[in-house]
């Protein structure tokens, strides 16, 4: 009884917040809700929802079905988060309803992939053909896109292989047979159960305002030493020993020499976004591979050190190299950072003179 109370109180929760402005979803921003489907809407038709009002569904979701299989709800976050910027990837492949969760089955692997029935929302026969579609609402139905059904059938297939921490990196491979995808979700989880906070999505100029520097867009130019390559990233110009900070909430995914990038570091992001600082003239002696950043964290300082072996320095001007790449789940791309690093800058200032007044 206790947990058909939980599930229809979540549920009910879940519908009260979205009824508030659920049809309005659209207008969020992606790293919030992810890709509009609903095209025809218009911003006439009522006002934008709270953000804050999505993360505190989501959150109530991942703790109600936390409760039920006693995974803890930043594990629950962190795949459900995964699985949304992998939708933004491949949005054509995963297309479904905008919802809570982003987590996505194929119709096959919900129903059993010998189920001839392709529309089966039946527990029992589902589960008789294999199939992973759960019950989760108590309603009897095992819908793929109501939350709480897709939140606890994923749950369910975690729940298989334990609840401790190396059961779920061993549930995380056997289910999608990817390192990355398990490096990623676990870097998530951290994030989530560090800060016990969903909206970890603000962000910081990489260096700090008010100094010295400068930038331009520079993304795709032709660069030549070491083969023909084009610039993946923008150059910031500023005097060697500025402080370089964290432009996001992350994980520090890599550290340490690279011979095109010099002395550079690496942080993984929650839109699964690689931030790349290189050319740096040393680290903040506190970070580490593996460490959780927030915006604005200093993690080392402008220099020019690479085109080289370790330590080869001096071979163009003192600069940043700004660079961000997206993860699709099997390899990562660059795209121009320049549009980003001016919100951000813009945004920064806004604030600041906000504080000032």
């Amino acid at each position: 009884m206790q947990h058909q109370w939980i599930l229809r109180n979540t549920y009910s929760f879940c519908i009260k917040t979205l009824l508030a402005g659920a049809m309005l979803l659209p207008f969020l921003p992606a790293d919030v809700y992810g890709e509009s489907v609903h095209k025809t809407m218009t911003q006439t038709q009522a006002a934008e929802p709270k953000a804050t009002d999505i993360f505190a569904a989501r959150r109530h979701l991942y703790e109600s079905i936390g409760q039920m299989t006693q995974i803890p709800w930043y594990r629950l976050a962190a795949i459900d988060q995964y699985e949304r910027t992998i939708t933004r990837a491949h949005p054509k492949d995963r297309k479904h309803p905008e919802r809570l969760t982003g987590i996505f089955l194929t119709s096959p692997a919900w129903r059993g992939w010998l189920n001839p029935d392709e529309t089966d929302q039946h527990p029992q026969s589902i589960l008789f053909f294999n199939g992973k579609g759960r019950d989760g609402s108590g309603d009897g139905i095992a819908d793929s896109n109501n939350d709480l059904d897709v939140l606890y059938s994923m749950a369910s297939i975690m729940q298989q292989y334990g609840n401790k921490q190396e059961d779920f990196g061993i549930g995380l491979w056997e289910y999608y047979h990817n390192s990355r995808a398990v490096q990623r979700i676990q870097q998530f989880a951290k994030l989530y159960e560090h800060f016990d906070n969903l909206d970890l999505f603000g962000h910081a100029f990489p260096v700090p305002l008010g100094t010295n520097y400068s930038y331009r867009s520079t993304w795709g130019t032709k660069r030549s030493w070491g083969g023909y390559r084009i610039h993946e990233g923008t150059d910031i110009f500023a005097p060697h020993g500025l402080p370089v900070r964290s432009t996001c909430y992350g994980i520090v995914e890599i550290k340490g020499w690279n011979p095109f990038g010099g002395w550079r570091i690496g942080i993984r992001d929650l839109n699964n976004h690689y931030h790349y600082y290189a050319h740096l003239s040393g680290f903040d002696k506190g970070v580490r591979i593996g460490d959780v950043v927030t915006p604005g964290q200093v993690v080392g300082w402008v220099g020019s050190s690479g085109y080289g072996k370790p330590g080869t320095q001096g071979k163009f001007p003192p600069h940043l190299h700004y660079g961000i790449y997206r993860d699709s789940g099997l390899h990562e791309w660059s795209f121009d950072p320049y549009p980003l690093l001016r919100h951000w800058e813009q945004e920064e200032r806004s604030q600041r003179n906000k504080k000032s007044k």
